[in-house]
């Protein structure tokens, strides 16, 4: 039985736009503006309430979109997510490597996003956070737009436990416990990350987390919540994560290989619950 498709969300930012368009293209600089004018006459840009948006409407900070696109010839991905907890307020699922988190580039139907709304019937989920495609392991959704913002607090206030696990090689002779600090901007191509001079705007506690010969798997703790930062920080101190190919070095080849995921698990998320102050533990059923 065919499913109907599901729309991509975007709150549209602060900007100098006349126009939705205008800022649709900013916000897309890949996508051709001829594509964005073609959705939009195709009915396929719509606000918040399901209406469709002319060519010409104004734009607005803030504007709730709603689009549809197209992703021919998409991948399929077969490893299967787990929920490991759902309630009216938080869903909690455990990611597979490869799988993104939310629809982008050449990846729409096959997201965990796009599984879970279809799984769950829940069109308001919505990611708190987010983990990189290679990253496998633990994700947390809003599942209730009423209490989202208590929940985003969690992460904008850095009130919630984030825990990976990580196998790289042995570091004998760097002191464990371990403080990584260092300034994290963007780098070339513009898919990877690179650390500059300037003042510290990331932050990571490294720890041993068992010794396994050729092997020792390390507890990482992000203080702070930079693009590739546990990658960036574990091949910095010399010790690049397994299967890592983007880190020191850009593999291409190396990239979706099913035979080498990257050894980089989001194990463990734990806080307080903002609504009823419970204390609540996640824990990934995957291993290394």
């Amino acid at each position: 039985m065919s499913r109907a498709p599901i729309a991509s969300r975007l709150q549209l930012p602060p900007g100098p736009w006349a126009t939705v368009l205008e800022a649709l293209c900013a916000h897309f600089p890949r996508i051709p503006a001829a594509q964005w004018r073609a959705r939009m006459q195709e009915g396929r840009v719509l606000d918040a309430e399901g209406a469709p948006l002319a060519l010409t409407a104004p734009y607005r900070v803030g504007l709730q979109l709603q689009y549809f696109r197209d992703v021919p010839d998409e991948v399929a991905i077969a490893a299967e997510e787990q929920v490991l907890h759902a309630d009216a307020h938080l869903v909690v699922a455990d990611k597979p490597p490869f799988l993104p988190v939310t629809p982008s580039g050449a990846f729409l139907e096959h997201t965990l996003l796009r599984r879970l709304l279809r799984r769950l019937d829940n069109p308001h989920l919505v990611p708190l956070h987010r983990i990189d495609r290679a990253t496998s392991g633990l994700v947390l959704f809003s599942a209730n737009p009423a209490s989202r913002a208590a929940y985003q607090a969690l992460f904008r206030e850095r009130r919630i436990e984030k825990t990976y696990l990580a196998l790289a090689a042995p570091l004998p002779a760097l002191a464990l416990p371990h403080v990584r600090r260092s300034h994290i901007a963007a780098g070339e191509p513009f898919f990877r990350m690179r650390e500059t001079d300037g003042e510290a705007n990331s932050e990571t506690l490294v720890e041993l987390d068992a010794a396994q010969g050729d092997d020792w798997r390390y507890r990482l703790t992000p203080v702070t919540g930079r693009k590739h930062q546990l990658r960036l920080h574990m091949a910095a101190l010399g010790a690049p994560i397994r299967n890592d190919p983007l880190y020191p070095a850009w593999n291409a080849d190396a990239v979706d290989d099913p035979l080498r995921p990257l050894k980089l698990l989001a194990h463990r998320l734990a806080f307080n619950d903002p609504l009823t102050g419970e204390y609540r533990c996640f824990q990934s059923a995957q291993s290394l």
